[in-house]
């Protein structure tokens, strides 16, 4: 792993800061966040996409994502070495998955597949896709909590997405047409490797995390470096002691997921934080909310006003501000728990554009 910390030089935190130690706190988040850039983008990463078609496609994501100065961070690496010839195929697919991922369908993943490219590379493209979703969420929020300023300070707020309402999935199952607290199934619309056919050490590795009979997970471990590190992500934000109750980090999961329209994400995180937050009203309350309607109608101060950042965070292009973050410190939160805040709200921007692009939940 390298010591270089790419979100500490983009979002200028000063060393010794209470957000530099915040995060240092946070080193499982903050060391596998690096990793994953490492294993999407570093020069010994292995994909079926070159390096150069990865980066072409990071930059034009950070680009539709609104932050100038991670764009010009892979504008940079690129050095101006040109795009492939088949690299416009993938953009039209890649600015879906950046806007509205819960437009993309089973029709879209067939199209890349029937275009030659292979299973691996489809799992890499939206990986990617995700991954600078979450880079310049996080970005954004780092910023805010730093101080430092943020591109276009009006915030947008935005309401309830839509989501899939057709009763069956691709493959004639039962689909949910409705944000639930049940417990749901997925499938996938390109085949999840076998676990048999994972070497040793990459079934240790499945193993490990509990990921050997996911479908979800053995179909991103196509492209294993990368699942590793953000699974190791993911449990740095969501599973660390102190700071944002657990409670309200499933809260910022679950309103990124409402945003996005992933009901299959935000049933697991909904669920979660209503059993630990004991609020179960509350969160059927959120989840009960219809595109175009206020996330954050009927609750309590706190959870308004971390509903309202979230959102805003979670648009495209995020759109959280400096008066939002005031208004968090002035309800208590310490710089850890903004720093959760933000963390567990950007990594759905990731997880959502897994879920929604690659597959679909079954009742």
């Amino acid at each position: 792993m390298s010591h270089t910390d790419l979100l500490n030089q983009l979002a200028d935190i000063i060393p010794g800061t209470s957000l530099a130690e915040a995060r240092e706190i946070r080193e499982a988040a903050t060391s596998h966040a690096q990793g994953s850039y490492e294993a999407l983008f570093g020069e010994a990463s292995a994909s079926g996409l070159t390096l150069v078609e990865r980066l072409h496609l990071a930059r034009r994501v950070a680009e539709w994502h609104d932050d100038a100065r991670l764009a010009d961070h892979y504008t940079r690496r690129l050095a101006g070495k040109p795009a492939s010839e088949r690299f416009s195929t993938l953009l039209d697919h890649a600015e879906r998955l950046s806007f509205q991922p819960v437009q993309a369908g089973s029709q879209d993943v067939n199209a890349l597949t029937q275009a030659g490219f292979s299973e691996e590379e489809v799992v890499t493209l939206s990986q990617i896709i995700g991954f600078v979703a979450f880079q310049s969420r996080l970005l954004r929020g780092l910023r805010l909590i730093g101080g430092q300023p943020v591109d276009g300070e009006q915030v947008r707020i935005p309401a309830a997405g839509e989501w899939h309402r057709q009763p069956l999935t691709a493959s004639g199952k039962s689909a949910p047409v409705a944000f639930t607290q049940a417990e749901l199934n997925w499938e996938p619309w390109i085949a999840a490797l076998p676990y048999a056919e994972y070497g040793p050490e990459q079934q240790e590795t499945l193993k490990r995390f509990g990921h050997q009979d996911s479908d979800y997970f053995r179909l991103l471990g196509r492209n294993l470096p990368v699942l590793e590190q953000r699974t190791l992500t993911d449990k740095g934000i969501f599973y660390t002691p102190g700071g944002l109750p657990r409670a309200e980090r499933e809260l910022a999961a679950t309103v990124a997921s409402k945003v996005n329209g992933c009901i299959y994400c935000a049933s697991v995180h909904a669920r979660k934080a209503s059993q630990l937050s004991k609020h179960n009203e509350a969160i059927e309350r959120l989840l009960a909310i219809e595109p175009g309607g206020t996330l954050s109608d009927g609750q309590s101060p706190r959870w308004q006003a971390e509903i309202n950042f979230s959102a805003a965070l979670s648009s495209t292009p995020a759109s959280a501000n400096a008066q939002q973050i005031q208004a968090l410190r002035e309800l208590g939160l310490s710089e850890l728990e903004l720093l959760d805040l933000v963390q567990s709200t950007a990594f759905f921007a990731w997880a959502n554009r897994l879920m929604l692009t690659l597959g679909e939940p079954f009742n």
